[in-house]
């Protein structure tokens, strides 16, 4: 296992892409019924696709997105034999009120990595909660388990007011709000974060600053049907899903009763709306294999599918989200 930190810049016009963004993220699901904050969508999917990216890419993208000089922390366990391929970044304001938890998700090139984010057969793994249990996606279940008890400790720290950079330091706030966010892969972890520290006595003092969990492109994680500690974290969690992604409908039916929860937003005529049920899962593996070749045909040929690959990228995502009368990551 390795652990690294590295602190952001500030950054001169035409960043930050928000000014404001710590504030906001501060203030964003606070009080009342949890609500699709826009800003923090745009802001946490940057934060998902660039947890692809090395550290100090993290702490750039997050740094240019508004979070003011954060500190970031990468915690990565990689074991080839037991496809465990987990990465979470850790991005911390500059105040430490705000604590962003960003899971990598999975890179296409790598196959191994592919395998652990959509293989489950007949593997599936128990996830105990506070009173009932769910069966889980054991290959995501792995991957979280994999990294939870030093982000747990770094989440700790955050809590106690000290800095991520150097724990015996200490910053001007102790962590007010914990966002958990992640593209693919990384959202299936990131759900099972939450419903495992939603679900952990001992873990209380963090889960209590859980504000919500943003994901992009997320697989199924969890089968049906869903007990109401599932439920419970359900108004919290908002998953993004572009039309012809076909991976929000992984695993395949023959793999099991998999199912969505929380709340999922669709885009469609330029905009992002709330659908009504969420994303039903892939009928059989040939259709699955068949966005997967997709990815290697023609525009036109990738047009005339259902699902494509190609749509699955993180960076589709931030430009959908991306509102116009703003600067991209890049400064355009």
């Amino acid at each position: 296992m390795t652990i690294e930190r590295m602190a952001g810049e500030a950054w001169a016009a035409p960043f930050p892409i928000y000014a404001d963004l710590t504030q906001a993220l501060a203030a964003a699901h606070a009080t009342g019924a949890p609500q699709r904050d826009p800003v923090v969508a745009h802001a946490l999917a940057i934060c998902a696709a660039y947890a692809y990216a090395d550290t100090e890419t993290v702490a750039t993208m997050t740094a240019r997105a508004g979070i003011e000089r954060p500190a970031c922390v990468r915690i990565t366990q990689i074991v080839d034999t037991m496809s465990i391929f987990s990465t979470a970044y850790l991005v911390q304001s500059r105040c430490g009120r705000v604590v962003v938890l960003s899971y990598r998700g999975t890179e296409p090139a790598t196959l191994l990595n592919w395998l652990a984010g959509a293989d489950i057969g007949p593997e599936s793994s128990t996830l105990a909660l506070t009173s009932e249990s769910v069966r889980v996606h054991a290959g995501f279940h792995r991957n979280v388990r994999a990294t939870w008890w030093p982000v747990l400790s770094e989440l700790t720290a955050a809590v106690d007011g000290r800095s991520l950079l150097d724990h015996a330091a200490r910053v001007q706030h102790p962590m007010e709000a914990l966002f958990v966010t992640g593209h693919s892969l990384g959202g299936a972890l990131a759900a099972l974060f939450a419903l495992m520290l939603c679900h952990s006595d001992s873990r209380r003092a963090i889960a209590e600053r859980l504000r919500a969990i943003y994901t992009f492109g997320q697989p199924m994680a969890v089968a049906g049907p869903l007990p109401r500690a599932v439920e419970s974290l359900a108004p919290r969690l908002f998953r993004h899903v572009l039309p012809k992604d076909p991976v929000p409908g992984l695993p395949v039916k023959s793999w099991g009763p998999f199912t969505h929860f929380g709340q999922e937003y669709r885009f469609g005529q330029g905009e992002w709306q709330l659908a009504r049920s969420p994303v039903a899962q892939l009928a059989g593996m040939r259709e699955a294999v068949r966005s997967g070749l997709a990815f290697f045909g023609s525009e036109k040929r990738r047009a005339s599918l259902r699902y494509s690959f190609a749509e699955h990228a993180p960076h589709h995502y931030i430009a959908a989200l991306s509102p116009s009368d703003r600067a991209s990551e890049f400064g355009d």
